[in-house]
């Protein structure tokens, strides 16, 4: 199987901080793993580095869907990969219609500045329709519930077709329905597309869905634990991760639920 993801011997300074140290990491064409960590854990830079916004030192292989960094032309690798961010929510103007934040993906763009076709609006369409949006594509930007503008922002890293989907802690702002609801919707949809490799950033344990057998715990810069979701998760390696003791309970539905402060 090809790999999505290659790193070796990265270590990233930002501001004269080692944030990431000593990286080796790789992970095959469509698989769905997710990433964990406290605050401070390196998470972001990471995320930063896979899309060459943050570069390693010397030594570093970075190795992206087949592309070399230092050896490709970046602005096209990253057409190849969909960033999804609650932080983006606010990168847009007040008066948006929320199919012109999908169709601003196709540009890459913070807003939408030319003329679309009709093919690329039946485009953005049909992928709302999969994520069970399109009935809300002429809403203003702002008048969406949180959880509706996630996934809004899902189908516009997807307009380009990527090849790589990076969802970064999606559910921050939601409350226990919305989030319950979004997660349904994102473990549906990865399930419906087998080849797209999926990392999915979250500080929540129990948001971790059985669609993701592959993980990956950093703590301090470094990796802590990545193997399998099994793996992973454990009371011993979470304990250490979190500093705090956690005792693990696993729901019917293959998710695990956290009680801290018991073990």
């Amino acid at each position: 199987m090809e790999n999505a993801i290659i790193i070796e011997n990265a270590s990233v300074y930002m501001d004269e901080n080692l944030v990431l140290k000593n990286i080796n990491w790789t992970l095959e064409r469509g698989a769905r793993c997710f990433l964990m960590g406290a605050n401070g854990a390196g998470k972001t830079t990471l995320v930063k580095m896979l899309m060459g916004f943050a570069w390693p030192v010397y030594g570093a292989r970075v190795e992206i869907l087949g592309n070399v960094y230092g050896q490709c032309n970046l602005q096209e690798v990253r057409k190849k990969i969909g960033w999804v961010s609650p932080f983006m929510q606010h990168w847009t103007s007040e008066d948006s219609k929320a199919l012109h934040v999908v169709l601003s993906g196709l540009d890459g763009s913070l807003g939408l500045f030319r003329d679309v076709t009709e093919e690329e609006v039946d485009r953005a369409m049909a992928i709302l329709t999969e994520l069970n949006a399109a009935h809300l594509a002429e809403r203003s930007w702002y008048a969406l519930s949180s959880g509706e503008q996630v996934k809004f922002l899902i189908a516009r890293a997807l307009i380009t077709s990527p090849e790589m989907l990076i969802l970064d802690e999606p559910s921050v702002y939601m409350d226990l329905a919305g989030r319950e609801y979004l997660l349904s919707e994102i473990e549906r949809f990865a399930n419906s597309r087998p080849d797209l490799t999926l990392i999915f950033i979250t500080q929540r344990i129990e948001e971790i869905m059985p669609v993701f057998k592959h993980g990956m715990a950093l703590k301090n810069g470094q990796i802590f634990k990545s193997g399998s979701t099994e793996e992973v998760l454990t009371e011993e390696n979470l304990e250490q991760i979190f500093n705090i003791p956690v005792k693990l309970l696993k729901s019917e539905n293959g998710r695990f639920w956290p009680v801290v402060g018991i073990r």
